[in-house]
């Protein structure tokens, strides 16, 4: 249980690190843009955020999978509820700034994606 906790709060955190470095360096601007309340309405930058999410999926899902590879399914998906939690409360705050479309993926690619993380270092039996 302990090796768990731990595969949950690290994956979690390698998510959250990864997006936040990568907002800043790459979507420096349209952070600026949201933070003055100006809606952000580019296709192009909006898949290269969702992109960004994505990448933080599948590394919080094989940082997990690897800590805790006794438990990894169980570690993953919680780590992917959590992660969801959190991105209902971050979306809900910008909803007015992006299109639905946006969020609704945003939301529905964590858990997946999280778990195909996990598939990618632990084989099948990590993500079933």
């Amino acid at each position: 249980m302990k090796r768990m906790v731990v595969a949950i709060i690290a994956a979690y955190a390698v998510w959250t690190v990864i997006w936040l470095v990568g907002n800043a360096t790459l979507f420096a601007d349209v952070a600026a843009q949201s933070a003055d309340g100006t809606p952000v309405t580019a296709v192009g930058v909006l898949l290269g955020i969702l992109l960004l999410s994505i990448i933080c999926s599948l590394a919080a899902g094989v940082v997990a999978a690897r800590l805790d590879r006794a438990n990894a399914f169980r570690a993953v998906l919680i780590t992917g509820v959590l992660l969801v939690l959190t991105g209902v409360g971050v979306q809900a705050s910008v909803w007015a700034l992006m299109p639905a479309w946006y969020h609704l993926s945003f939301l529905t690619l964590i858990v997946p994606v999280t778990l195909l993380g996990a598939r990618l270092v632990g084989g099948s039996s990590a993500a079933e």
